[in-house]
């Protein structure tokens, strides 16, 4: 594969999880208010729901049925649907970049293949440890293939002494890898984001929440039963929502963190290979 293709194929990549990600976050707060208007929303989640329909009763005088989640979660207020868009985000998110890193890893287990590359560059077989790399794919079995590529280019060239020739197979593939891990590590950023975001937006939920409540019970005379049972709401939809989608932004990054750490090690454990090789039989 040549340089120019290689840019080609990471910008081809690149612009894809660009435009994912530039069009993921306004869908997502557009869907999260959907659903917060016309699914949380929906006057069957609450008591008296003819009654709310025929007097158009405003939604601040509805009660969730007993029980009725959806209509608990609509009480939490304006900020549910930005929490509820912040979970799609993380969702989207987490699908996009598994597929990803699924398709990187390649066909079979990364440990076996580098040491099926060991081998046959022990036995100095380069044109079929290139064979098991087209069959293997993914982004370490393509680090390896430009690296035995090069390899092979240097074992037939004549006008560059050793130390040279070594230099230009580590070159390749730190050119191969600089082009293979940001793809990896694509939109994980908004994971790391989505972490913090969505536990300060819950605790804004939640300030407001009790807002209402203490306003509540502030008032002269016995307090409002009504306002503060919706401020207790608001408060704790918006905490739950919150941790909630921090808690899976969080382990989803980690793992995902974990995978391309074991995908890097291998390429520098095969690279390290392909190099210590070339040192020993040239």
């Amino acid at each position: 594969m040549s340089q120019n293709s290689k840019v080609q194929k990471q910008g081809d990549g690149g612009s894809f999880s660009s435009l994912f990600a530039m069009l993921l976050v306004p869908i997502a707060i557009v869907v999260g208010w959907l659903i917060f208007l016309y699914v949380l929303g929906n006057p069957s989640n609450f008591l008296d729901a003819d009654k709310i329909v025929a007097e158009n009763i405003p939604s601040e005088k509805w009660h969730p049925k007993p029980g009725n989640i959806m209509g608990m979660m609509f009480k939490g207020g304006w900020l549910v649907p930005f929490l509820m868009a912040c979970f799609i985000i993380a969702v989207s998110v987490i699908f996009e970049r598994l597929f990803s890193i699924i398709g990187a890893s390649g066909k079979g287990n990364n440990n076996v293949f580098v040491r099926k590359i060991k081998g046959m560059l022990d036995s100095n077989n380069i044109d079929a440890a290139i064979s098991e790399c087209d069959k293997q794919k993914g982004s370490l079995a393509n680090v390896v293939r430009e690296g035995l590529h090069k390899y092979k280019a240097m074992s037939l060239d004549g006008t560059m002494n050793k130390e040279q020739k070594m230099l230009a197979i580590q070159k390749e593939i730190e050119e191969s890898t600089s082009l293979e891990l940001p793809m990896l590590e694509k939109n994980l950023v908004i994971l790391a984001t989505l972490a913090s975001v969505a536990t300060l937006l819950g605790l804004l939920g939640t300030v407001f929440g009790m807002i209402k409540s203490f306003s509540a019970i502030a008032t002269a005379g016995a307090p409002d039963a009504v306002a503060l049972s919706t401020g207790i709401s608001e408060a704790l939809i918006n905490t739950a929502l919150g941790i909630g989608t921090s808690a899976v932004s969080i382990i989803a990054y980690n793992y995902f963190t974990t995978r391309i750490d074991k995908l890097t090690y291998g390429i520098d454990e095969a690279g390290f290979s392909i190099s210590q090789n070339f040192a020993t039989k040239n």
